[in-house]
């Protein structure tokens, strides 16, 4: 880096990181509270409500790097334009366009931080929180419909296509399941055999442990096709009980994790694994791919904010107080943020490309950027 660009990312980073602790550490406090109506349940404790909002912090700061970012170097710019250092630093040379290179390059480490808290911390820290919530409540997972979560399965087995529709009531903390109902049929879709087991247990690398299994199988009656008689059953059943069964699924725990950790908070390699399989299934995948491409393209609006923060260093002193372009900076930071939540709802609602939803409120204020830009270089 350049002498300048060296002052310039000493500020900006040390801004940058009292403004994340302080936001996080906000965050946190609220979290806290909120979840102090939980301890005394079960074997809730404080220690155990202290642990699960520590976990989830890093998603938090995974959220709030892009608007710690405009905010400090919204200040900083704010301060250089103060101090008229910025003033001197253009006199000496520097271009609008080597000021706007600078600031990308500073925010480039900020973007692998956010890169890398959002697919390797927050995720798994949170995976790691939701358990030790759910042991010490004593609880389960279970989403979707009150019976638990429905899950389509489909495997050849014996060289038959064979598909699955896999209820499973709970969710373990231990990624066992528990009350679990499959409903099986053949590549004709006609059901084979329905089947209740009380628990199962992954056994990699693809087969579940399946305990005190309960399974009703349907076949057709020797002379179902022979005889016309409307009133002569077709189908007979017959149901054993198993002690133990091994069936082989496409079904991870790490698919069923999906459960502990919601999409937006997913790492990118799970969130494609789980793609994946859902298309497989011909399952609906608009969410998870909106999720997706949140993921790939969320840690780049640091470069945008960076990008918007300029301009302020163009404003003199006598324009305005610091303090009140650092409110500025939250306003538009909020604004971000609300528009990003927005935007993706209502890409959902009207099936708009998720690549397009996704990189949208980032692409409007990079137009304000450019446009507030080109406006401070001309006057």
């Amino acid at each position: 880096m350049r002498i300048y660009e060296k002052y310039f990312a000493r500020q900006i980073y040390l801004a940058f990181l009292f403004v994340l602790l302080a936001f996080v550490g906000l965050f946190v406090f609220f979290d806290l509270v909120s979840e102090l109506g939980d301890v005394g349940r079960g074997g809730y404790r404080f220690q155990h409500a202290l642990a699960y909002v520590l976990l989830f912090a890093p998603q938090r700061m995974y959220e709030i790097i892009p608007v710690a970012s405009l905010i400090a170097a919204i200040y900083v710019c704010a301060q250089l334009a103060g101090n008229s250092e910025f003033t001197i630093f253009r006199v000496s040379g520097l271009s609008t366009g080597q000021a706007l290179r600078s600031l990308l390059k500073i925010g480039f480490p900020i973007v692998l931080v956010t890169f890398a808290i959002g697919e390797y911390v927050a995720p798994n820290a949170e995976q790691l929180a939701q358990k030790i919530r759910l042991e010490a409540l004593g609880s389960s997972v279970s989403a979707g419909f009150r019976s638990g979560v429905w899950v389509k399965d489909t495997v050849d087995q014996n060289g038959v296509r064979v598909t699955r529709f896999i209820n499973v009531g709970t969710l373990n903390p231990d990624n066992t399941i528990a009350n679990v109902r499959i409903y099986e049929f053949d590549d004709k879709l006609r059901l084979d055999s329905v089947r209740l087991a009380k628990l199962g247990q992954f056994d990699a690398p693809n087969f579940w442990k399946l305990t005190d299994v309960s399974e009703t199988v349907f076949s057709a009656t020797d002379d179902a096709t022979a005889s016309n008689d409307p009133l002569r059953a077709l189908v007979q059943s017959k149901q054993v009980h198993i002690d133990t069964v091994q069936m082989r699924s496409e079904l991870t725990p790490q698919i069923l994790s999906v459960l502990m950790v919601s999409p937006d908070n997913m790492a990118i390699g799970s969130l494609y694994r789980y793609i994946g399989h859902l298309k497989e299934n011909q399952q609906n995948t608009d969410r998870y791919n909106l999720a997706l491409w949140q993921k790939l393209l969320y840690p780049f609006a640091v470069f945008v904010m960076m990008a918007l923060a300029l301009p302020f260093a163009y404003l003199h002193a006598r324009a305005g107080a610091i303090g009140l372009k650092v409110f500025g900076g939250i306003m538009l930071g909020m604004s971000f943020q609300l528009l990003n939540n927005l935007f993706s709802h209502l890409g959902l609602l009207n099936t708009w490309p998720a690549w397009f939803t996704a990189a949208l409120p980032s692409l409007l204020y990079l137009v304000l950027a450019v446009a507030a830009l080109r406006w401070v270089d001309k006057h």
